[in-house]
């Protein structure tokens, strides 16, 4: 079973237990219930009420939500050390996202019940959290605004440059071009198409599967170049 040390250096700055010391994560870890995963498994569900969280141990998730239209929107792509479910928990409201994993793992899951008592233990950990919450809320406006201004070819440099930050050096997740398209909120035609455009130019290789960004520098220009 993971420590509360391994689990701290394996989560991101940005995560929502970020903040928390080894005593705290802990008392959540004694808590906890470890599950494998495999491709597939859907670990929470859009609209169902949310009364526990998952902290992704090994593997990736995929996180989505279908819209009134029924079109899937891919959200993010997570690795380990990753938070999840955490909204609905809080505020006791349903799943606003479905969660998937994308190949085999393990996960963590962690119930409100005990969840709060964590809480009740350690006070300070909830203005932390707050903290966090607020984090999250600006940086999401900030991505709203400023993708309307964005043209499909910017706005498909910047959604590379997000999965880029999850993945190997200089590799977006293994993707269908459908996939790739949801994410960013682009139809397949105009993918193929710039990705293709791209290729030619040196910007990218096509690799079964896997863009393979080969000149950064360009790529920031283009996510950086207004409509």
């Amino acid at each position: 079973m993971m420590n509360a040390e391994q689990l701290s250096q394996m989560m991101s700055r940005s995560a929502l237990l970020a903040s928390w010391g080894t005593t705290e994560l802990q008392d959540l870890l004694e808590r906890a219930t470890l599950f494998p995963m495999k491709k597939g498994d859907v670990l929470l569900h859009q609209g169902d009420h949310g009364d526990y969280l998952i902290i992704l141990l090994d593997g990736t998730i995929r996180v989505s939500m279908v819209a009134s239209n029924g079109r899937e929107i891919i959200l993010d792509y997570l690795e380990p050390g990753s938070v999840i479910g955490e909204i609905a928990l809080l505020d006791g409201g349903e799943r606003t996202a479905s969660v998937t994993a994308v190949g085999e793992g393990q996960y963590l899951k962690l119930g409100a019940k005990a969840f709060r008592e964590v809480l009740e233990k350690h006070p300070s950990v909830a203005w932390r959290l707050l903290r966090e919450m607020a984090r999250r809320l600006r940086n999401a406006n900030n991505t709203i605004e400023s993708d309307r201004a964005y043209a499909s070819g910017p706005r498909l440099a910047r959604s590379l440059q997000r999965l880029m930050q999850t993945g190997a050096e200089g590799v977006a997740l293994r993707l269908s071009q459908s996939e790739l398209g949801a994410f960013a909120g682009i139809s397949r035609e105009n993918i193929n198409r710039q990705l293709g455009a791209w290729a030619d130019a040196g910007v990218v290789a096509l690799e079964h599967g896997r863009v393979r960004v080969l000149n950064k520098e360009v790529l920031e220009e283009i996510a950086m170049a207004a409509e």
